[in-house]
């Protein structure tokens, strides 16, 4: 699958096909727009290129009309990835904060996972907890920004071990029928929230917890955590 950014060059091979043989590409961008790259022929038009530049993430629709000695239309369907994020929301921990506390190297969607958790921790912890902020609403004592950070990465530990991050997990099915063949198991959930991964991981709380945080980082009652 190309990113957003590559460049590749469209091929087309014809036969049969002779000195007649004229080819023409008209590429459909995501948002409908058109490009007709240069077309290159080669091998007495059997074989026809265009450079094309993937500039937007998408699904690309490249079509092929051929005229003359192997007359057609071919239509070809190209899925773009975007190009790897650079983190823009808020994050407590970095990618080396996670390489650090967990010891092994992060994955390489680390940054999207410490911004998941730490939304996550927004919601359901430390908008209950008492501690001081910078006016862009960061801790602003260095033990409270590293704990939490640590919870942070707490969390996304967490999902790794359980292998979920958003909690598909948590949802089952009663049964599903494809032709003749009947698939079934018990329901145990309902939702995602009742997956592992949409709990707050153990670990958390013995972070946000240590000694050290006194009068520092006081805790409030969370609903549905047991603190």
């Amino acid at each position: 699958m190309p990113d957003v950014g590559d460049l590749v060059t469209a091929r087309l091979t014809v036969s049969p096909a002779d000195e007649t043989t004229q080819a023409v590409l008209v590429v459909t961008l995501p948002d409908g727009s058109i490009l007709t790259p240069v077309v290159t022929g080669a091998d007495d038009g059997t074989v026809w290129t265009a450079p094309v530049v993937y500039t937007v993430a998408g699904v690309w629709r490249l079509s092929w009309t051929v005229s003359g000695t192997g007359a057609s239309v071919e239509h070809e369907l190209v899925s773009v990835a975007p190009a790897p994020a650079v983190t823009s929301s808020r994050s407590y921990a970095t990618t080396t904060d996670l390489a650090n506390y967990t010891r092994a190297a992060p994955p390489v969607d680390a940054a999207h996972l410490l911004e998941g958790a730490s939304r996550m921790l927004d919601a359901r912890v430390l908008q209950y907890c008492r501690y001081d902020v910078t006016t862009d609403g960061l801790p602003s004592d260095a033990d409270v920004a590293e704990a939490i950070g640590r919870a942070v990465c707490a969390q996304v530990a967490w999902w790794g071990e359980v292998g979920d991050s958003i909690g598909a997990a948590g949802v089952g099915y009663g049964s599903v029928s494809i032709g003749s063949v009947n698939l079934g198991r018990s329901v145990t959930s309902v939702s995602g929230d009742d997956s592992a991964a949409r709990q707050l991981a153990p670990q958390v709380l013995d972070e946000l917890r240590a000694p050290h945080l006194w009068n520092k980082l006081v805790l409030g009652a969370v609903t549905g955590a047991g603190w």
